[in-house]
């Protein structure tokens, strides 16, 4: 037999000597026994942690007003032996829940911010609770809740066989729009942590590697000249005419900008009274692109419509950037740990009595939305996929320390995004029974991070090949502060 002669360089010996460093402090792995008993632990807190999400849901705050959720879970959290830092950045509703010391720090984070105008009480027909008043239409009562359930399993579970490492739970407030999680890594959050883990409530179980859409988002201010709309129309310049040509200019851009493009707008104040020209319109702007490079060009086009508007009325405009959250950095080698564990916990089956919710709720869908019946009956875990629609500030988490997430099936399967429907679906027991599955992935995914020093080392490899020479670099005007009364304009109807 003729014998091969392997030459290494010395960056090859460094490689190799941290593999067999990596592999020595390696402790051993959860046998099938432990996760067992810990996954029947969860079973049996539940019905507790199921009680949080749904007075979370019940308070349905909106970004950076979420007081009562951020402290029923900072409660919890603290409860359990973790130590709390709060208002972070800044933000009163901002904050971190740590427990263990040394290596490595796993980040889990959690959510828990409403969306303005879907009240909704949790029944498959259309009611809201309060007209015009908020609801978890994106299930983030869940999303915190199903996290700072793992954190303390995973706790548990260090504690119990002693071993090192931190656990490190985030309470972000704001996602929607509002980027709190952008505000508590510039106060230094993040630093230290070596992966951060996180999920969402959706309408499948599957791992999601990348994906999201960049998003840069601001208010567009036009201050024009007041003045009698019948008697001396002449001596107006109307804000709202700036306004409604920009949107006119954006609405044209639509055809000359690539086709994974997403621009949306609302009008936040259109004056007065119609027998008063406006000397103040307001315009709050979305665009999304799947990468933040090709964003920035579209989004200096859109600011030229802004000033077209302001240039053709004689009015003045002002922007306020509110946010700006870049794509999800992929991840591989973090997502299967990830995706391993989500195949192992599986799916959900629904009850005889969910089952008629589910099919009860099907019938309001839109009709490319609806599926067969008897098609929510079981939604089990699917096999990693790309891609999404909506926008997060995980996007820049992730191009600061290794990040995998994943959707838990909380929703009735083909129900439409931040709806009314989505809202009825995170009060009810179809909503927790999703939980489960994402705090038990989450816990799970966490205690083999903890003990396996290779799956950190080989996120963080990943990390450094997917960015590359890019540098990350917020779109969110340094220094500026967390946009804490973004939704001031949202009311109620008594």
């Amino acid at each position: 037999m003729r014998a091969t002669i392997v030459r290494y360089t010395g960056a090859d010996m460094r490689s190799l000597l941290s593999i067999f460093l990596l592999a020595a402090c390696a402790v051993p792995a959860i046998t099938p026994e432990e996760r067992k008993q810990l996954l029947a632990r969860m079973d049996g807190n539940a019905e507790h942690f199921g009680a949080i999400s749904r007075k979370i849901w019940e308070f349905a705050e909106v970004g950076y007003k979420e007081h009562q959720s951020s402290a029923l879970l900072r409660d919890e959290l603290q409860k359990n032996g973790f130590t709390i830092v709060g208002n972070i950045g800044g933000i009163p509703t901002a904050f971190t829940a740590t427990w263990g010391s040394g290596k490595p720090v796993i980040a889990i984070l959690g959510e828990f911010d409403a969306l303005p105008g879907l009240s909704q009480d949790s029944s498959p027909e259309r009611k809201a609770i309060k007209n015009g008043a908020p609801g978890h239409g994106c299930g983030h009562n869940l999303f915190g809740t199903g996290s700072a359930m793992a954190a303390i399993e995973a706790k548990t579970y260090l504690e119990t066989n002693k071993l090192p490492g931190t656990i490190r739970f985030y309470g972000t407030p704001a996602e929607e729009g509002g980027g709190g999680k952008i505000h508590m890594a510039r106060a230094g959050a993040f630093a230290g942590v070596d992966v951060a883990l996180h999920w969402h409530p959706g309408t499948a179980n599957r791992v999601t590697v990348g994906g999201a859409l960049a998003n840069i988002n601001a208010k567009f201010r036009f201050y024009g000249k007041a003045s009698h709309a019948a008697a001396a129309p002449e001596k107006g310049r109307s804000s709202l005419d700036a306004l409604l040509l920009m949107a006119h200019a954006v609405d044209m851009l639509r055809e000359h900008v690539p086709q994974e493009t997403r621009i949306h707008y609302i009008v936040t104040n259109g004056g007065a009274a119609p027998n008063v020209v406006p000397d103040f319109a307001e315009g709050y702007f979305y665009a999304r692109h799947p990468d933040m490079g090709a964003l920035d060009g579209i989004w200096d086009r859109l600011v030229k419509c802004a000033q077209a508007g302001a240039l053709a009325t004689d009015t003045r405009m002002e922007m306020e950037i509110v946010n700006a959250v870049y794509n999800i950095l992929p991840n591989e080698s973090l997502s299967s740990v990830v995706d391993r564990q989500l195949q192992m916990v599986g799916g959900v089956k629904y009850s005889g009595e969910e089952q008629k919710f589910a099919e009860e709720l099907a019938k309001t869908f839109p009709p490319d939305f609806s599926l067969a019946a008897g098609s929510q009956q079981q939604v089990l875990p699917m096999l990693v996929a790309h891609g999404s629609g909506g926008s997060t500030d995980v996007g820049d988490i992730s191009w600061i320390v290794p990040t995998a997430g994943f959707n838990a099936a909380t929703a009735v399967p083909g129900t439409p995004g931040h709806s009314w429907q989505n809202v009825a679906c995170a009060g009810s027991s179809i909503g927790r029974k999703g939980m489960m599955v994402a705090a038990k992935t989450l816990a799970l995914a966490t205690i083999e991070l903890l003990q396996n020093p290779k799956a950190v080392q080989d996120a963080k490899t990943d990390f450094e090949r997917a960015k590359g020479s890019r540098a990350y670099e917020s779109r969110v005007p340094a220094g500026q502060k967390a946009p804490l009364n973004y939704r001031d304009n949202i009311r109620a109807i008594e």
